[in-house]
């Protein structure tokens, strides 16, 4: 199982990096996770450069597609090229975006008449690719996940193990990050929301 973070020069670090940080949580063997990037390092929206783990070519043999967030993405969905490296299939691979991620999903067709979630400064562009965006943290359509706001990651992260490894694994993860006496209701509330989905 490989799942692919996309992360773009501009990346919010809550998106890529929590998002990481919680389907690590998964100890097997055959289970990879990695911030897949247009180049080998790329630069976040506060200046914290990380290296590539895998590059966007490994996205179209991912198991699972993460599109992260970040203060570039308008700039990403303007470059024909960059976005034709974008060979997603929500036939075969899971799918989720966190905020502005969904505009490149809107932008690759992928959501077509489907509603999404996504922030409130990306809300004006996503609504003007066609889509209808909802007022909650949380959506999916069969293999497509959409969230919004910074500390939605959790979810897309615990949609993705839960879709793979069941319930229990993704309240596990959850309950391992969550604050300490807020535990059993941070998984509670997660929970709420994405287990319609499953």
């Amino acid at each position: 199982m490989h799942i692919a973070i996309l992360t773009f020069d501009g990346f919010n670090e809550l998106d890529s990096i929590v998002a990481l940080g919680i389907l690590n949580r998964i100890r097997k063997p055959d289970w990879k996770v990695s911030l897949c990037c247009p180049q080998e390092e790329v630069t976040s929206m506060n200046g914290v450069t990380v290296r590539a783990q895998t590059l966007l070519e490994e996205v179209r043999r991912a198991d699972a597609v993460i599109v992260g967030s970040g203060i570039r993405t308008r700039e990403v969905v303007a470059d024909a090229a960059l976005m034709s490296r974008l060979a997603l299939d929500p036939a075969r691979q899971l799918i989720a975006a966190q905020c502005s991620g969904t505009l490149i999903l809107a932008k690759l067709g992928l959501l077509g008449s489907v509603p999404a979630c996504t922030d409130l400064t990306t809300k004006p562009w996503v609504q003007e690719a066609g889509v209808e965006v909802l007022n909650q943290p949380f959506y999916a359509n069969g293999n497509v996940a959409t969230a919004g706001g910074c500390l939605a990651s959790p979810y897309l992260a615990a949609w993705v193990i839960a879709k793979t490894e069941g319930l229990d694994a993704a309240a596990s993860a959850l309950h391992y990050v969550a604050a300490v006496g807020e535990k059993e209701q941070y998984v509670e509330n997660a929970l709420k929301h994405i287990t319609p989905y499953i």
